[in-house]
């Protein structure tokens, strides 16, 4: 499904696959003048989560950041021994985790076929990559762990989902940490938009980011 993967345990994050994050902002467009669209699922029950809310501060961090047309998203909030399972799966940490993240990669336009193929074969046709819609990445947070540390980062739990749903988006869009000059960009631009889309303020006294 993916060309590389994102975890964040505690402050503690790798990355694997693409190694010129993060990339620079241009529009991305794909599927003509689609919209973008952020579809969430809520698998816990731990935690109350508003989908609604998180689902709109999604959508809104993918248009902040240059997505445009026809464009997807998965959001999901899953239970500690489900993202303790990809997260063995995906990243081999057997342990829980806040969030996954699952960029998918732009396909080549002047060779893609299909929403995931690299090159033409005599068996399917050409497909007007125009009319596709770009398939961001999935982004997976799991509430429970997001509370146990809440006070350690963002301050309360409803701050902490913000910072992780905004740090999800930004993995799938290409944002890392793993270099300094990186991980300032990522929280310099985590902060920017938590504080235009979720605060309508400046981040308050004590938001801090465990990375």
């Amino acid at each position: 499904m993916s060309a590389s993967v994102t975890r964040h345990l505690h402050g503690c994050e790798a990355s694997v696959g693409v190694a010129d994050r993060p990339r620079s902002r241009h529009p991305r467009r794909a599927g003509g003048d689609g919209s973008v669209e952020v579809f969430v699922s809520d698998e816990q029950s731990d935690i109350v989560v508003d989908v609604v809310r998180w689902q709109q501060l999604a959508t809104k961090v993918l248009q902040s950041e240059g997505v445009r047309g026809q464009a997807e998203m998965a959001l999901l909030f899953v239970a500690t021994t489900t993202i303790q399972e990809m997260n063995r799966i995906h990243m081999g940490n057997d342990a829980p985790t806040d969030v996954l993240a699952f960029p998918i990669d732009l396909v080549d336009d002047s060779r893609a076929t299909g929403p995931a193929a690299r090159t033409a074969t005599p068996v399917r046709a050409r497909v007007d990559v125009g009319d596709l819609p770009l398939l961001v990445g999935d982004v997976v947070v799991c509430p429970q762990v997001a509370a146990g540390q809440a006070a350690d980062h963002a301050g309360n739990l409803d701050d902490e989902l913000a910072l992780l749903v905004t740090h999800g988006v930004l993995h799938v869009l290409g944002y890392d940490h793993d270099t300094q000059e990186h991980a300032d960009r990522m929280r310099a631009r985590e902060r920017e938009l938590l504080e235009q889309l979720h605060w309508s303020a400046p981040a308050p006294t004590g938001f801090r980011q465990g990375y």
